[in-house]
């Protein structure tokens, strides 16, 4: 099978962005657009609040949540470079799972990879343009509303540990639906 030049390269590159030490996508520690670029497959650089605009043209872009593609956060106050997230599971209509990096501190440290972490879309129109992030420091969703551009869909099959292998899917629904319970206390 012939490869074009300009996908050799590609893959070379996606290849560098992850780091020497990482046995595995979640053994990553570092920042979440290196993490999504190498989870999903998608090749755009930049500041994850650039994505959205880097993706028109490039990638197919929409509303709609599909397994591996990147949810593209705004620029805003709590977000200033943005963020960028996978969508390792769809629970229902509101309710995703994200892998990503960067999110939530462990061990009191960011930049660690978290699996299958609630994300609920609580905006007005269900159009996912609004959301909230389950947070570990919190141990539940917070109190903070994160605006989304939309979804960026790969052509390129996801990254196998995108997802785990039971992911608890009632406790994604009551993080979502009864404020203030936390996964940690439903699983109690």
């Amino acid at each position: 099978m012939k490869r074009s030049p300009l996908a050799i390269v590609a893959a070379f590159a996606c290849l560098l962005s992850a780091p020497a030490q990482a046995r595995s996508l979640l053994d990553y520690v570092g920042q979440c657009v290196p993490f999504a670029r190498q989870a999903s497959g998608i090749q755009i650089y930049g500041d994850a609040w650039t994505w959205w605009d880097q993706a028109d043209g490039k990638y197919r872009r929409g509303e709609k949540p599909v397994v591996g593609s990147v949810i593209a956060f705004a620029k805003q106050a709590r977000l200033p470079l943005g963020h960028v997230a996978v969508v390792s599971r769809i629970v229902e209509d509101r309710v995703l799972m994200l892998t990503h990096a960067n999110w939530s501190r462990q061990n009191g440290v960011r930049g660690h990879a978290e699996q299958d972490v609630t994300v609920f879309d609580v905006s007005k129109r269900n159009d996912w343009s609004e959301v909230k992030v389950w947070y570990r420091d919190a141990d539940g969703l917070g109190g903070t509303t994160y605006r989304v551009h939309g979804f960026i869909y790969s052509p390129a099959r996801p990254a196998a540990e995108l997802t785990g292998r039971d992911p608890d899917y009632v406790g994604a629904l009551i993080d979502a639906y009864v404020p203030g319970a936390g996964a940690a206390a439903a699983r109690r």
